[in-house]
């Protein structure tokens, strides 16, 4: 189709051809109706993002841009509209306010009387906005006269739908229309740039659709009731370790425990330590070895256990127990590194030598000082200054000590145990393959993620209907 402007006389084309009342031409913007030059049109420019003639495919139909208007309320709220016609030229609008787009259709008007809601193929859509408007600039084919005066726009929304009454005098004009995203805009018509989104449209879909997702989460709570009823009856947690250790037989040295196997998939593998600490403390260092990789799990665990009386009130903390899990362990060969200490079973603080016949421990404070220490505990506080003339007795043993240490790097004696009440420890350790605490955490992992959907879709459509006076969520009811 070619048009020629009355006024300036160029040539407008067009890749369709339909019967056209109303033209604005592009290049001096005269509005002209049957070929009579009517007057003046403002060109639209601001946040126009699509051109006459430009073509683009939504939802497997393409469209042809055949006019542009831009609407106005007030005086400060603009919106764009796009008229489009297929290759059948059946119509469609495509409408975009602060970044949103939604495309409208011409449909028979339903034979409801409107009110507080419409109904149309069976739907309900809620009453959102009437909006009085009219047109602020234009360009382009146009089938009808373009009528200037002053029109209104009752829209219902349901969802991400929406119908929408256009009414300028008498004549009426229904639509439906639904949301449609920036990205298939931009696929589609690949303009150069695209407006900038600001609050949300009217008929915006909300992030997450919170149905979908709690029934995504259903099936996957099926899936893994099933995965954990299956690991409960074909698989059973058992003791893989157990040993009453003495402190002294740790002391200063590790021990290396028997191997064990753990079979089945990753889980944690729970330790159990208790001691007869009783106003007293003990600490237990346990390496797992893979003895498959040599890869090493280390923990370091405290079992205290005090009480006492206050005030006339007896009092208790900690316990003779502790227990913890190295968590997600392999399946595989493994053993322990154990060692331990416990409160009245210190190792002397600095330099330590251990006499031969183990009567004596020589402690060095780093003071000019050295702590000669009995089997029974009992300890003095010797002078190293001049000692071999003031004490040649300690000095000789001191030195007997030392060289003893030297033939011997690896040689330990008793240390004096002032708590021979709490004389071992012992250690269970329990593989467990069957546990439940994943499931649920999961489980309740889901519940709150849908939870939070669910509150933040609330929070959404709450600011979607803010700027209606029929809003969903004031006292008003439909």
């Amino acid at each position: 189709m070619i048009y020629t402007c009355p006024s300036c006389k160029k040539e407008n084309t067009l890749d369709l051809d339909f019967p056209v009342e109303s033209y604005i031409c592009k290049s001096c913007s005269m509005l002209s109706e049957q070929g009579k030059i009517i007057k003046n049109v403002k060109k639209p420019t601001e946040n126009v993002v699509l051109e006459v003639g430009q073509k683009g495919k939504l939802d497997g139909t393409e469209y042809t841009v055949v006019a542009i208007v831009v609407k106005k309320y007030g005086n400060s709220v603009f919106w764009r509209e796009y008229h489009l016609r297929d290759k059948n030229l059946n119509e469609a609008f495509l409408s975009e306010s602060n970044g949103h787009w939604v495309i409208m259709f011409p449909k028979t008007m339903p034979n409801k009387e409107f009110k507080f809601h419409a109904e149309f193929e069976g739907k309900k859509y809620r009453w959102y906005e009437s909006t009085p408007n009219n047109i602020d600039s234009a360009t382009g084919f146009f089938e009808d006269k373009l009528k200037f005066s002053l029109a209104t726009y009752k829209e219902f929304v349901n969802g991400t739908e929406m119908v929408s009454l256009e009414q300028v005098g008498t004549e009426k004009t229904f639509l439906w229309g639904k949301h449609v995203p920036k990205s298939e805009i931009k696929k589609a018509f690949k303009p150069a740039y695209m407006p900038n989104y600001s609050g949300i449209g009217i008929v915006q879909p909300y992030y997450v659709n919170p149905r979908q997702l709690l029934n995504v989460f259903v099936v996957v709570a099926l899936i893994m009731s099933l995965f954990q009823f299956y690991n409960t009856v074909s698989r059973s947690n058992y003791e893989v370790f157990s040993d009453n250790i003495r402190f002294d037989s740790v002391r200063s040295k590790e021990l290396i425990s028997k191997s064990f196997d753990l079979s089945g998939a990753s889980a944690p593998l729970n330790v159990k330590l208790s001691s007869n600490v009783d106003n007293s403390w003990a600490n237990v260092e346990l390496s797992l070895i893979n003895e498959n990789s040599n890869e090493i799990e280390y923990t370091s665990q405290d079992i205290e256990q005090y009480h006492g009386y206050e005030s006339g009130e007896s009092w208790s903390e900690g316990g003779k127990e502790k227990e913890f899990n190295f968590c997600g362990v392999a399946p595989g060969k493994y053993h322990f590194s154990i060692s331990a200490q416990k409160q009245g079973f210190e190792q002397p603080a600095g330099e330590t030598f251990y006499a031969p016949d183990g009567k004596k421990t020589f402690a060095y404070t780093g003071d000019g000082f050295v702590d000669v220490i009995l089997p029974s505990g009992e300890k003095t506080a010797v002078n190293l200054e001049n000692l071999q003339q003031n004490d040649s007795t300690t000095y000789a043993e001191l030195e007997q000590a030392k060289a003893f240490k030297l033939k011997n790097p690896n040689f330990s004696t008793n240390i004096p145990d002032t708590d021979s009440a709490n004389p071992n420890f012992a250690i269970q350790a329990f593989w467990k393959p069957v546990s439940f605490w994943n499931y649920f955490i999961i489980l309740g992992i889901m519940a709150l993620l849908v939870g939070l959907n669910y509150w933040g879709k609330y929070l959404f459509d709450k600011t979607k209907w803010e700027n209606s006076n029929y809003s969903p969520f004031n006292d008003y009811t439909s």
